[in-house]
């Protein structure tokens, strides 16, 4: 199935007018994703309440799901603007497949602009992972190359609907820089950064100011390379696949 705005025909086949399902876990990334033919959610870095969006989602009137956004580190040789096209989504014992088949020319846009991109498996957490030893210890125990808190939700709404799936993630914090508490409290629920929460932040505790600042680098730097990976969106190929394959050993 082909999804995206073009009109992507082979001789017997039409063009499906539903929109794709693209899940994103930050306001950054849902404005980077939106456009014509995407239905685009964003769960404000909150579990729950993405698994309320989807509940109340018409399956039936989309024809795919995409995870697309940042994600943190897991693996030591990847960088911040690094991108991760998932192969598979991992939470607990539970693992997803993700059928995606990309193009030479498509893999050619994507790697422009000396962006670096891996094929690898996403970790599904329920809460940020924001320490290094954390980060190790989910990349020892999983091999999965970054960890999001969406991909594993939006993967399991997609295997029961019987939807293609696939994830795009590009790394924020790498695994060698642990994520300030700050950053996190910073976020709002609907997604935006609190300037004055990190102001205030900042006067209590200045020495936060320089894991703060390269944080920020880091978030600036994916986020240009996950604009640059918009053409993904629009010429991805997502295969049709046993969407959930049994449970770890």
């Amino acid at each position: 199935m082909t999804l995206g705005m073009g009109d992507y025909l082979t001789a017997g086949q039409t063009v499906d007018p539903r929109p794709i399902l693209i899940v994103t876990g930050l306001v950054q990334e849902a404005r980077i994703a939106a456009g014509p033919g995407m239905a685009v959610i964003c769960s404000s870095s909150s579990p729950t309440q993405l698994r309320a969006l989807l509940t109340v989602l018409d399956p039936e009137t989309i024809r795919g799901v995409i995870s697309f956004g940042v994600a943190g580190g897991l693996d030591p040789t990847l960088r911040s603007g690094d991108v991760v096209l998932a192969t598979e989504v991992l939470a607990g014992d539970t693992r997803w497949a993700a059928g995606l088949s990309l193009g030479d020319d498509l893999i050619d846009r994507l790697t422009s602009g000396r962006r670096r991109v891996v094929r690898g498996s996403l970790a599904g957490a329920e809460e940020v992972v924001t320490g290094r030893s954390c980060k190790a210890a989910l990349h020892s125990e999983t091999g999965a190359a970054a960890v999001d808190m969406e991909s594993h939700i939006a993967a399991a709404y997609a295997a029961e609907a019987g939807l293609p799936f696939a994830a795009v993630r590009v790394i924020s914090d790498p695994a060698h820089r642990a994520l300030p508490a700050l950053a996190r409290a910073a976020i709002k629920p609907n997604g935006q950064i609190d300037v004055l929460a990190v102001l205030r932040g900042i006067a209590r505790n200045p020495t936060a100011l320089h894991g703060l600042v390269s944080t920020g680098l880091d978030f600036n730097r994916a986020l240009r390379s996950l604009r640059g990976c918009r053409d993904f969106l629009i010429g991805t190929e997502l295969v049709e696949s046993e969407a959930l394959v049994s449970e770890a050993a």
